[in-house]
């Protein structure tokens, strides 16, 4: 497995447990060679998760819509960020970006 499409909240609002599971796991597909791709928020889970793998030294590629590519929500130390157009696009994206082979 080359790359992980990882889908999670976003909201600031979850138990310090869960957080620290999110940060840890990013920081293991970072070890483990395995590109996150996610969608490229920094705050709750979904910023956990990206800040593991980052801080690791792995790959981390978002996928923002237009509306949340905003220095408050959008991931600013990211290999890549992909815009699309609307929700629907974004997951389009991810997909698209975790099921092809490098």
């Amino acid at each position: 497995m080359k790359s992980i499409c990882v889908f999670c909240g976003s909201s600031d609002s979850v138990h310090a447990d869960y957080i620290s599971v999110a940060h840890q796991t990013g920081t293991l597909l970072a070890r483990k060679g395995i590109r996150l791709i996610y969608g490229g928020g920094k705050t709750g889970l979904m910023g956990a998760v990206a800040n593991g793998a980052v801080e690791a030294g792995g790959e981390g590629v978002g996928v923002i819509i237009p509306s949340m590519y905003t220095a408050a929500l959008a991931h600013s130390g990211l290999t890549r960020m992909d815009v699309a157009p609307d929700m629907h696009g974004r997951k389009a994206r991810m997909h698209e970006l975790a099921a092809v082979k490098r």
